[in-house]
């Protein structure tokens, strides 16, 4: 009998440990999101990991390229976009539940040097000659086509007549990180990107701030995706609570919703 009842328990264990691995992987939360949130997010993901086990892998891009992959099949629970336009595409294309769609967050795009440029402090208005200060620099932003910080970026300068002279100069990159990094490198004498990427690169410093009313709101919506695990809804709390709000708004990043706890 007590051989038995031991043979009983040692297959209990094995059915246990072979559904143990199962049981890890779905633990886990995949989250698209905009290039400029990867601080920001990192430490929220590491906050909600040690808080509840479930394990958030982020794939970071620009808004448009995360879009577009969503809409091509692959698999993720939340996106989080820089602007409401590709959250709009997604939305459209019937990738996103809507009723968990939130605007969750604010920014603003400045113009940067790299750290040991001699330009500094540049007031940016209407009429402003952005060609004349890059010289024989590039300008980095991200694709002004498709990328939002990109948009962002020619919406205002086009507002401040700035637009057509400094446009042969510009260098489109992928991703506003991927601009972040080319100005940081001395590649580029200037960039336009979000204050929040700035603030993180010590390779550079900003020498002026767009006004809000040169270009559309920046705007972060967040939401879940139409596959999205039931977990996803706890997720998306977490990212209005006040534990979240304290960690973007020490990014610069504005809050834009009451916090739910």
């Amino acid at each position: 009998m007590h051989r038995l009842s031991g043979i009983f328990a040692a297959l209990v264990i094995l059915l246990a440990a072979a559904h143990a691995p199962a049981a890890a992987e779905d633990k886990t939360l995949t989250v698209f999101a905009a290039a400029s949130m990867k601080n920001a997010l990192d430490d929220i993901d590491a906050a909600y990991t040690a808080k509840t086990g479930i394990k958030i892998p982020v794939s970071y891009a620009a808004s448009s390229a995360l879009a577009k992959q969503i809409e091509q099949g692959a698999p993720a629970d939340v996106f989080v976009s820089a602007d409401t336009d590709w959250m709009d595409y997604a939305t459209a294309g019937k990738n996103i539940n809507e009723p968990t769609r939130v605007n969750l967050l604010g920014n603003s795009i400045v113009l940067i040097a790299p750290k040991d440029s001699k330009i500094d402090n540049v007031t940016i208005g209407q009429g402003f000659d952005l060609a004349k200060l890059a010289g024989d620099g590039k300008i980095a932003t991200g694709d002004v086509k498709a990328v939002p910080v990109g948009k962002y970026a020619r919406a205002a300068l086009e507002k401040l007549g700035a637009w057509q002279a400094a446009e042969p100069k510009f260098a489109m990159a992928d991703s506003v990180r991927a601009a972040l990094t080319l100005v940081a490198r001395g590649e580029a004498a200037l960039g336009i990107v979000y204050s929040t990427d700035a603030k993180v690169e010590p390779g550079v410093k900003i020498i002026g701030t767009f006004p809000a009313d040169s270009h559309p709101a920046i705007i972060y919506p967040v939401a879940a995706t139409t596959t999205a695990k039931a977990e996803t809804a706890d997720y998306l709390a977490f990212l209005r609570s006040s534990a979240a709000k304290a960690i973007l708004e020490k990014y610069g990043f504005k809050f834009l919703v009451s916090p739910t706890t």
